[in-house]
């Protein structure tokens, strides 16, 4: 039996989907350029193009082509399809932007915490940024991607908050402060899993499916990316390395957290590294080198062990500082892997951002053909 044939529906949603997307990559498209894009004839593309500029979704700009041959017009994204909100939190700040379904930023707005702040300072400063941004948008926040410098709940978005958090922001439920802003879903992970998303799309991991993310900053974190995917974990805590113990000063076992804590190289009154301390003591102590290598390579060996991939990028304030030290220690273990720096200046704006782009995209391209949405 010969199988069914889509409907003309189906294959009109199909059309104003290529054509949506084309006008996603590109500001502005005429309709043949839109059709040598997507392989689509030129007369089913004019179709569908006069169908999405009925609807709201596409607009002739007014802008015509210049020079020999046929005058054809530019068409684009209408305005008012709405902004996805891009907001990164962590122990100093919370920072919202609101991107469009090109990637362009629409508007950014911040707000400083303090020591120690706590979930109701860090929800009270969320939605103040995010009100105040979004009295200057258009098309309102159809959906929120949020990168947070703490542990994330996996089925609810909620920061955790675990022993000897540096960053005190746990118990924040990002879902509910924004709820009133944003009109879709909000997808919220931690800071080390975005910045490992990013260098698989365009930095030092990308083409590698499997590999280990590193942050060794003001706090300490992995991530793990197995076929492409960041694996989260039951919870959502894959990753946390703090706890992992490892070989600290005199060969003493005790956990990657307390390592840091042995040399000193605390913030005062606070679980979180002092990258200046750290950084100084590096350039001076060929014995701090030494033994933050041999923790840090225990903590990588586990991961070998485990997980199994073809690479490990290190990342943070400090890590790659280390790479020589860890490469070097590391490569005496039975099964070394090569052990690399992260090329990306923002990873985890950067990987937050992209997912936001792409969700926005998908909910306006959903909203064209609403019935269809499974």
């Amino acid at each position: 039996m010969a199988p069914p044939k889509p409907s003309l529906e189906m294959l009109r949603a199909l059309t104003d989907e290529n054509v949506l997307r084309a006008l996603m990559s590109e500001a502005r498209l005429t309709r043949a350029e839109i059709a040598a894009r997507t392989g689509i004839s030129k007369p089913t593309i004019s179709d569908s193009v006069h169908r999405l500029s009925e609807a709201g979704f596409v607009v002739d700009t007014g802008r015509r082509t210049t020079g020999r041959g046929r005058v054809g017009s530019y068409y684009a994204l209408a305005p008012g399809l709405g902004t996805a909100l891009v907001a990164g939190i962590t122990q100093h700040r919370v920072g919202v932007e609101a991107v469009d379904a090109l990637g362009r930023v629409q508007g950014r707005e911040e707000a400083k915490l303090g020591p120690g702040a706590g979930p109701e300072a860090a929800a009270d400063a969320l939605a103040a940024v995010t009100g105040r941004l979004a009295e200057r948008l258009t098309g309102g926040l159809r959906t929120a991607v949020i990168s947070a410098a703490d542990p994330v709940e996996r089925t609810t978005g909620r920061l955790v908050r675990l022993p000897d958090a540096p960053f005190l922001i746990g118990d924040l439920d990002p879902p509910a402060v924004l709820a009133g802003y944003v009109t879709g879903p909000v997808l919220v992970d931690n800071d080390v899993n975005w910045a490992a998303r990013a260098e698989h799309a365009e930095g030092r991991a990308r083409g590698i499916d499997d590999f280990v993310y590193l942050h060794l900053g003001e706090g300490l974190g992995g991530a793990v990316v197995s076929d492409g995917t960041v694996r989260r974990g039951h919870r959502g805590l894959a990753g946390e390395i703090a706890h992992l113990r490892t070989t600290g000063p005199g060969d003493a076992a005790m956990p990657l957290t307390e390592v840091l804590s042995a040399l000193g190289l605390r913030e005062a009154g606070s679980t979180a590294v002092d990258v200046s301390a750290l950084r100084a003591r590096l350039a001076d102590s060929a014995e701090t080198r030494t033994v933050l290598a041999r923790a840090i390579g225990a903590v990588l060996a586990a991961a070998v062990a485990l997980l199994d991939p073809r690479m490990i990028v290190i990342g943070g304030a400090w890590g790659p500082d280390l790479i020589p030290e860890i490469d070097a220690h590391f490569a005496r273990d039975p099964r070394p892997v090569p052990v690399t720096a992260a090329t990306l200046t923002d990873p985890e704006a950067t990987g937050a951002r992209n997912r936001a782009v792409e969700e926005l995209r998908s909910l306006v391209v959903r909203s064209a053909h609403p019935s269809l949405t499974p």
